[in-house]
């Protein structure tokens, strides 16, 4: 009885230590992080002429490695790579009955044509994409690769090398022409124009109704005196008398 209760409690002993010696590894990327970070850095490379790779640890431990060459391939003295540049990032989990805390380590490395200045102000740059120490600690495996990642460009600004060309798609078909705007002066102004149209039609109306009554009044004026004058010489001709011999 003794005995089996003895085996027991090192059983559970040992499932416990277990347990806090998996909660202190380091998890790499996942395979499709590493799948997708793989063609990024190849096609950065084949464009800038450089070597971009990751390199995630814990403490001495190598947790994952890998490169445009290929996932587990380091980038450091690859005869394939004269000019390189790698992420690496040191990872320390300690166990919750320790008093210490979690740490992150992250540091760019290259090779010796590389400024220190510029590998030390792309390290800096990290911060500008979320990959803070905080990210490095939650998430190690993706931390690395993003920062991997992020490597062309940052290295970019600072001059060392050259920018990746940015690839855009052809159009399918030539964009049909827009049609025409017409001109500014209308569309701008066409209050004022509806409002001087307005104006000149009203003034074609008065000076027409003003014509054809004037035109009236002088027809009336010159018809008058000739009724007056007929009638004026009928008088005067019937009250005549004949004159004696």
């Amino acid at each position: 009885m003794l005995l089996s209760v003895g085996v027991v409690a090192v059983a559970v002993v040992a499932g416990v230590l277990g347990a806090d010696d998996d909660s202190t590894l380091v998890p790499p990327p996942t395979a499709t992080e590493r799948a997708d970070t793989v063609p990024l850095l190849a096609r950065a490379a084949a464009t800038q002429g450089i070597c971009y790779g990751w390199r995630l640890e814990d403490g001495l431990d190598v947790v994952s490695v890998g490169s445009n060459l290929g996932d587990g391939v380091a980038v450091a003295d690859d005869p394939r790579c004269p000019r390189w540049a790698q992420v690496v990032a040191d990872i320390t989990y300690t166990a919750e009955s320790s008093e210490a805390n979690d740490y992150a380590s992250v540091r760019i490395e290259g090779s010796a044509d590389l400024e220190r200045l510029d590998l030390i102000t792309v390290d800096s740059g990290l911060d500008r994409f979320g990959l803070t120490e905080d990210a490095f600690l939650d998430d190690p495996g993706w931390a690395v690769t993003r920062a991997a990642v992020s490597l062309p460009l940052l290295l970019a600004e600072t001059g060392a090398v050259s920018p990746a060309p940015v690839a855009t798609a052809a159009p399918a078909a030539a964009p049909s022409p827009l049609p025409d705007a017409g001109s500014d002066l209308w569309r701008d102004r066409w209050g004022y124009f509806l409002g001087a149209a307005g104006l000149l039609l009203v003034t074609a109306l008065l000076v027409t109704v003003g014509l054809v009554l004037r035109r009236r009044q002088r027809t009336q004026r010159a018809a008058g005196p000739a009724r007056g004058q007929r009638r004026g010489g009928g008088t005067r001709a019937a009250g005549r008398t004949p004159e004696r011999a």
